[in-house]
């Protein structure tokens, strides 16, 4: 049976991957071999996410970084059409555009864990990769607790996850995952869609359950 410790790692690690997978592509996700890690991660926490991350690491073993690319450009980036937006503001907020009242929240709720954005990265806060990432620096927070055995920053750390998930990325989690999925031309983000709904859903619910929430 795996140690509280060894989940809590698997968690941290699992959002950090998904985190790196959503960014625009480059040799490091083949080299890194981030998606076959990511799945024997998951094997731990979320069977079914498991499944998706093996499916999305044979999809790239039988293609390039540079036909990623293109999928990737074409899903998140434009310049037409936009299949799937990146940004929690464009499924949020009333105007349906980036830089909303979302944007700002979700970066006030960083500043309130004591992170801000680096002045060299270009990326929105909302972006979701980095509420990805900022999950993981949660969760890894939340280990540090536990290790030095400090209960009542564990239960803290806990509670910030679980209100920045109802707050922030469950609401656009199922349709920004959806419009990947219902897209249906870049068999590696499909799958990496559903690996993402089916982990973050079901990381949500043990969260849930172990707060009494």
């Amino acid at each position: 049976m795996a140690t509280q410790e060894t989940v809590l790692t698997a968690r941290e690690d699992a959002y950090r991957l998904l985190a790196a997978c959503y960014y625009s592509p480059t040799s490091a996700l083949l080299e890194e071999d981030c998606c076959n890690i990511l799945a024997t991660l998951l094997k731990l926490l979320a069977p079914e996410a498991a499944e998706q991350a093996s499916a999305a690491t044979k999809v790239l073993s039988k293609s390039t970084i540079e036909e990623q690319l293109v999928e990737h450009t074409r899903l998140f980036l434009g310049p037409f059409k936009l299949v799937a937006a990146p940004y929690g503001s464009v499924w949020m907020d009333e105007h349906k555009h980036v830089m909303g009242d979302s944007t700002a929240k979700v970066a006030a709720f960083y500043h309130a864990c004591g992170l801000q954005l680096a002045d060299d990265f270009h990326e929105l806060p909302d972006h979701f990769a980095v509420e990805l990432e900022f999950l993981s620096y949660l969760a890894f927070k939340q280990r540090e607790a536990q290790t030095a055995g400090d209960t009542t920053e564990v239960e803290r750390l806990k509670g910030l996850q679980l209100e920045f998930l109802h707050t922030f990325l469950l609401p656009w989690l199922t349709p920004f995952t959806d419009a990947v999925i219902n897209d249906g031309e870049a068999p590696f983000y499909v799958a990496l869609a559903k690996c993402t709904a089916a982990f973050i859903t079901a990381d949500a619910a043990a969260l849930n359950e172990a707060t009494g929430a």
